[in-house]
């Protein structure tokens, strides 16, 4: 048996032990989001530490454990805290929490991160629906011999991200008020952060925002075929709905002149700045996810989810 997916069906093994639950939606929490979690209706909760074999995050503010429950009557389970590749893991594990949220019954993705936002005209707090995504600086999990049972060897990608599931976002924030910007997310390897030329370099190929995580699990879910979402709230930012990044800062745009240059101060990219963007996501991400996942079923488009819940 291919040694990734024997990992991932002991790691699958391992939640069926200690978990009775099974979700239809997978929110993966990015960095000062985690709280959202302990605020749904909780039915269980599995610390990934309890998984055999399964990868546990390093970096501070990452809490490192699942949470199943509900929206309204939406089965979900949420991750507080992921692993980065940055921290050592290959990316074969960097994937797994989400291959293993497939496993467990999940049919659509939304993923959530703190990324720094590049594009002209964002603030600290902006929230950003992904569409695109830049991914050619870090290895693809997909490398290495293919395994069928998790998806084809060559995933078309012209396609990432699910425009209908990005209207139901849309819709969302216009309901709720929420200035929703759009555009491409760049993932890079990290931990560093980006200097000015690398910046400038992300705008150049077209990215509005730039991390490091997220693409990758983007990656191997159109090669598993399921939908997909991704948003988030870039410059000391997170990119909500269906993809995250660290607590531990992000650049921020604040040229005297464009207002939209990375800002340093002794190391610390834009601290103070991503405390102040943290405050603003905190603040609305809760009604706008609770309104896009209580909208899958009410959505046509969506009506594949509705027959799965039964509703």
């Amino acid at each position: 048996m291919n040694p990734v997916y024997e990992k991932l069906q002991k790691c699958y093994e391992s939640y069926k032990a200690k978990i009775d639950f099974t979700p239809k939606v997978a929110l993966v929490l990015g960095s000062g989001l985690g709280d959202y979690a302990d605020d749904i209706r909780v039915v269980d909760t599995l610390d990934y530490h309890d998984i055999e074999g399964f990868p546990v995050s390093t970096v501070p503010g990452h809490k490192g454990r699942f949470i199943f429950g509900y929206v309204g009557e939406v089965p979900v389970v949420c991750m507080q805290g992921r692993v980065h590749y940055y921290e050592g893991y290959d990316m074969s594990d960097v994937v797994l929490p989400a291959r293993l949220m497939k496993l467990m019954g999940a049919e659509v993705l939304f993923l959530t991160n703190a990324a720094g936002g590049i594009q002209l005209g964002m603030n600290a707090g902006d929230f950003m629906l992904i569409k695109d995504q830049i991914a050619s600086f870090v290895p693809s999990p997909l490398r290495g011999a293919n395994v069928d049972e998790l998806g084809v060897r060559f995933p078309d990608m012209s396609q990432v991200y699910d425009k209908e599931l990005q209207l139901l976002v849309k819709k969302a924030a216009l309901g709720l008020d929420i200035d929703l910007k759009e555009g491409t997310y760049l993932q890079l390897s990290g931990p560093q952060f980006e200097t000015p030329k690398e910046v400038a370099m992300c705008r150049t190929l077209g990215a509005d925002a730039v991390g490091m995580s997220t693409a990758m699990a983007d990656v191997l879910n159109i090669a598993g075929t399921d939908a997909l979402l991704a948003g988030g709230d870039p410059v000391a930012g997170r990119l909500l709905l269906a993809g995250e990044e660290g607590l531990h800062g992000r650049h921020t745009g604040v040229d005297q002149q464009q207002r939209r240059v990375i800002l340093r101060d002794q190391g610390k990219a834009g601290q103070t700045q991503m405390v102040f963007g943290l405050k603003e996501v905190q603040e609305h991400f809760p009604q706008l996810i609770e309104t896009v996942v209580l909208g899958l079923r009410h959505n046509h488009f969506l009506h594949f989810l509705c027959k799965l819940l039964d509703f």
